[in-house]
C-alpha cells in the first residue's frame, strides 16, 4: 500500500509539471501572437499611408490634367500624323516596287509565262540542301 501513494504521488506531481508546462507554452503562444498583430498593424498603418500618398498624387494628375486644355489636336501632332502618312504611302510605294523586283526575277530565273494571277507555275522546287547557294538554283 505505501507504494501505491507514492505512485501516486508521481502521477500528480507530473500532472502539475505538464499543467505549468502547458499554460507556459499557451502563455508564450500569446506574447507571439500579440507580436505578430503588433506587426502587422504597423505594416497596415505604413500601406495606409503610402495609399493615401498614392491617391494625392492621382489627385495632383487629374487637376493637372483638366488646367491644360492643351490636349486637343495641336499643330505639331498635325504634323506629326502629317508625317506617319507620308511615310507609310513611301511604304506602299516601295512595297509595290519590290513585288514588281520580284517578279522580274522570277521570269528572268524561272523563264517568262512563269507567273500566274493566281501564283505559280511550272517552277522547279528549291534544293532541299541547305548548302546549295543561290546561284545554283
Amino acid at each position: 500500500m505505501h507504494k501505491k501513494k507514492a505512485e501516486h504521488k508521481d502521477v500528480r506531481h507530473e500532472h502539475k509539471i505538464s499543467k505549468e508546462s502547458l499554460e507556459e507554452q499557451t502563455l508564450h503562444s500569446i506574447i507571439e501572437l500579440q507580436k505578430v498583430h503588433v506587426n502587422f498593424a504597423e505594416k497596415f498603418d505604413k500601406l495606409s499611408t503610402q495609399i493615401e500618398n498614392l491617391l494625392a498624387l492621382f489627385e495632383l494628375a487629374a487637376r493637372n490634367f483638366a488646367k491644360q486644355p492643351q490636349m486637343q489636336n495641336t499643330e505639331k501632332d498635325k504634323e506629326f500624323l502629317e508625317k506617319i502618312d507620308k511615310l507609310l504611302d513611301q511604304n506602299k510605294l516601295l512595297a509595290k516596287g519590290l513585288s514588281l523586283m520580284e517578279e522580274k526575277m522570277r521570269e528572268r530565273l524561272y523563264g517568262p509565262g512563269a507567273l500566274t494571277r493566281t501564283g505559280f507555275k511550272n517552277i522547279p522546287s528549291m534544293p532541299q540542301n541547305p548548302e546549295t547557294k543561290l546561284e545554283e538554283i
